[in-house]
């Protein structure tokens, strides 16, 4: 492949979607983007490195699809619709058979959500690096934040946690089973949740998505609204994989595990029918698993986990925390 131009524009050059927020995407110095009238721009950005946040071996495909996800994610965890996305790449080397998967997978997920590639750069580099820039848009006054979270609250996740973090343990000690093949989809291809966070506007106080365990990422929203949570163990939702290892280890996973772009938002007990109805209409099961509780004296964002079952086990749980990037 010649230079970087030719590469971009093989791999990288797609025709604008139909909603006519792009007026000007790839090929010229910078893009050019329209938002609706009473409407806020939503920006996010994520990057993933090679043996870092992804197997070196990785299919090409499932990485194209994941590198968007993962900023998709962000974006339904404010409630909000993607518009567009810039993308740099740093390779290797010019692989035109990994090229033509990784942008395959990248730009099916972008025509999955109604989302267009407008830019970016790509370099040389001795390490895999992947950085993606999303662009979204929520009306004005409607995006669902971290800090707004209620006393009394309910807490919901949506789908189901741990099979991402089963997934990549099974990787890691070279397990290649029948759970793996079921589950491995989760870890490599997560499904944004955009839909369900579009609908959640006028119904959810505080959201986030889950991408560094439930432990981890509920703290952020506990931290930023100055209120605890009690999350009931028995009722995390998990998949019929997940729920044929024993308990701890299914709630190990749940909880403390990464990579799962779920949706966890809390909502007043008043919309429980309304969220009842959402999952009907968008098809993703909604879970409640605990309370939004009043700050102690001294401090906030503490998370109590309980368990009816197993409250000797629930014990262990205590001290768990989610995934670290340093």
């Amino acid at each position: 492949m010649s230079d970087e131009f030719s590469l971009i524009k093989k791999y990288f050059t797609q025709t604008p979607h139909q909603s006519g927020a792009v007026n000007l995407g790839v090929g010229d110095d910078a893009a050019l983007f329209t938002i609706a009238d009473h409407h806020q721009c939503v920006i996010t950005t994520d990057a993933l490195i090679s043996g870092r946040h992804f197997f070196p071996d990785t299919n090409p495909y499932r990485l194209g699809q994941k590198s968007l996800a993962v900023n998709l994610s962000d974006l339904a965890a404010m409630g909000a619709q993607p518009i567009a996305f810039t993308l740099t790449l740093a390779l290797p080397q010019a692989d035109e058979s990994w090229l033509s998967a990784y942008s395959q997978g990248l730009l099916d997920t972008a025509a999955e959500f109604n989302c267009d590639l407008i830019g970016g750069d790509t370099t040389g580099s001795d390490l895999l690096m992947i950085s993606i820039t999303a662009i979204g848009q929520v009306p004005r006054g409607q995006a669902i934040r971290r800090n707004t979270a209620q006393v009394d609250d309910d807490i919901w996740v949506t789908g189901t946690l741990g099979d991402a973090s089963l997934a990549l343990s099974l990787l890691k000690k070279h397990i290649n089973d029948e759970h793996l093949r079921i589950i491995r989809s989760r870890l490599e291809s997560p499904t944004p949740r955009i839909s369900t966070g579009m609908q959640l506007r006028h119904i959810a106080h505080a959201m986030l998505d889950l991408s560094d365990g439930l432990a981890g990422d509920l703290k952020h929203i506990l931290q930023a609204s100055k209120v605890n949570a009690c999350i009931d163990l028995d009722t995390l939702p998990t998949s019929p994989t997940l729920r044929q290892y024993p308990t701890l280890t299914q709630w190990q996973h749940a909880i403390s595990g990464g990579d799962d772009y779920e949706l966890c938002f809390t909502a007043p007990i008043s919309h429980r029918s309304s969220i009842n109805a959402l999952q009907n209409h968008t098809g993703v099961h909604c879970t409640r698993i605990g309370t939004i509780t009043a700050p102690t004296s001294t401090q906030s964002h503490i998370i109590s986990w309980h368990s009816r079952k197993y409250p000797e086990q629930a014990v262990k749980t205590q001290d768990w925390s989610g995934y670290t990037h340093f």
